[in-house]
């Protein structure tokens, strides 16, 4: 059985910090490409960072580029988003996403809610 799951979540007053777990089982995780997405109310969900399952390269959406970290250890089956110097702007619900083309397959978790309010 696949699963997907997220720890970390909270509420943290602006400029403060939090790390993301997303902990991965059913499937072999050294094979897949793994993100974060987030969902704020009222909004579409967006992706935030990626990390390749080949190379270990990252991508992050401009918004949170040198704010937040994304890593995984493969040792574990567990992908890590570090947010630092967080703002009201990034509240929202925290997914993390795992991906392979060949043959196709995609797996959600179901979210963790970060709320950045003083």
């Amino acid at each position: 059985q696949v699963q997907l799951v997220e720890s970390g979540g909270g509420l943290v007053q602006p400029g403060g910090s939090l790390r993301l777990s997303c902990a991965a089982s059913g499937f072999t995780f050294s094979t897949y490409t793994m993100s974060w997405y987030r969902q704020a109310p009222g909004k579409e969900r967006e992706l935030v960072a990626t990390i390749s399952n080949i190379d270990g390269s990252t991508n992050y959406a401009d918004s949170v580029k040198g704010r937040l970290a994304i890593s995984r250890d493969n040792t574990k089956n567990t992908v890590y988003l570090q947010m630092n110097s967080l703002k009201p702007e990034d509240t929202a619900v925290y997914y993390c996403k795992a991906e392979r083309s060949r043959p196709l397959r995609t797996y959600w978790g179901q979210g963790t809610q970060v709320t950045v309010s003083s």
